[in-house]
């Protein structure tokens, strides 16, 4: 199955310079390298295929990615001087791989270049539904919307009724868990870090309240003010003393889907929870989750989103930065609180 054409051509990457111990990512802990080169056709005898990238996903997990663990982490640190690898959208260009032929669309595990060789495409998943924008599989169709789909029906277990308080709102995941919540009947409360994710909270994403977590000096009060009588469920995104506020206010028999903790990710020593003993006397059930370990539902999961999204019966709102050379600079604004909505970056344009 190989390509029309057997070229090489230019394919700019941009690389981590060094692992960073602590502290938030710069542009300059990147570099973008325009000297490389691919050859469109992949090698003999394997069963790889050739990605042209259109969009790339910056997110917030990619931070642990740029620190050496010598223990070993969940997913493998990067490596300094190779391209950074994420989750992206792409054309098929060449592929000796049963599963995909050329001209067909795949999300999934890529590089930060213009072109990607793919050795292991178990990691990938062909696009099904290309009416919809393909961007959206960076979001909503993909890692943050299966994320937020696992994390809320499996790991919540919610009912009809129940109380829902969500960090990080109006991120790529948070505002899809806030609309499946809506969408059983939950009372739905989330926080944010402007006036202006507040509001989009509100009016676009149909939460029945949200607050600008900056302006509040005092989290438990808050959070007692919101939910006079509890929370049920906790879709957990910041950590630290987010987190501490929340135990506070739980129910008896609460659940909490621990699903990142971003407050954390640039610190050398992590900030402590005090009152973790409430988990005890108050029986909550608190869950930390990867999204790998719900590859299994997705084609499940995408058929009932995309009909959701043709329905008009989800709102998503997307960040889109133009140009690989303006990756580095859409990866570190997420973690300043600069995006509004899903950060992605559009490479190449279909």
């Amino acid at each position: 199955m190989g390509s029309a054409e057997d070229v090489v051509v230019a394919n700019k990457k941009v690389l981590l310079k060094h692992f960073i111990p602590s502290g938030a990512p710069k542009e300059t802990d990147m570099e973008l390298v325009t000297t490389g080169t691919i050859r469109l056709r992949v090698p003999e005898g394997s069963t790889a295929l050739i990605l042209k990238n259109l969009y790339l996903s910056c997110d917030p997990y990619m931070r642990s990615r740029m620190t050496k663990h010598e223990d070993g982490s969940y997913v493998d640190d990067f490596v300094p001087g190779e391209p950074i690898a994420g989750f992206g959208v792409g054309k098929v260009v060449d592929s000796s791989h049963p599963g995909f032929k050329i001209g067909d669309y795949a999300w999934g595990m890529t590089g930060w270049e213009e072109y990607s060789l793919i050795t292991d495409p178990k990691l990938l998943f062909k696009i099904h539904h290309t009416e919809v924008p393909l961007s959206y599989y960076t979001g909503i169709l993909g890692m943050p919307g299966l994320t937020a789909y696992a994390g809320f029906y499996d790991i919540c277990s919610p009912k009809e009724g129940e109380r829902v308080f969500i960090s990080a709102a109006s991120g790529a995941v948070g505002q899809l868990v806030g609309q499946f919540a809506k969408q059983l009947g939950c009372y739905v409360v989330g926080s944010a870090g402007s006036d202006e994710k507040v509001n989009l909270l509100k009016t676009k994403f149909g939460f029945d309240e949200a607050f600008n977590y900056k302006k509040e000096p005092d989290l438990t009060k808050t959070l007692k003010r919101y939910f006079p009588d509890g929370i049920d469920i906790y879709f957990e995104n910041v950590g630290g003393s987010m987190l501490e506020a929340v135990l506070y206010n739980m129910r008896l028999k609460g659940r909490i889907a621990a699903c990142g903790m971003i407050s954390q990710y640039n610190l050398e020593i992590p900030e402590g929870v005090r009152n973790l003993f409430l988990i005890i006397g108050k029986r909550i059930r608190m869950e930390g989750f990867l999204v790998f370990d719900h590859y299994g539902s997705y084609l499940e999961f995408e058929e009932k989103v995309v009909q959701l999204i043709k329905e008009e019966k989800i709102k998503y709102v997307e960040d889109i930065v133009e140009g690989l050379e303006n990756a580095p600079v859409a990866l570190v604004g997420l973690f300043e609180g600069r995006n509004v909505g899903k950060q992605l970056v559009a490479v190449a344009h279909e």
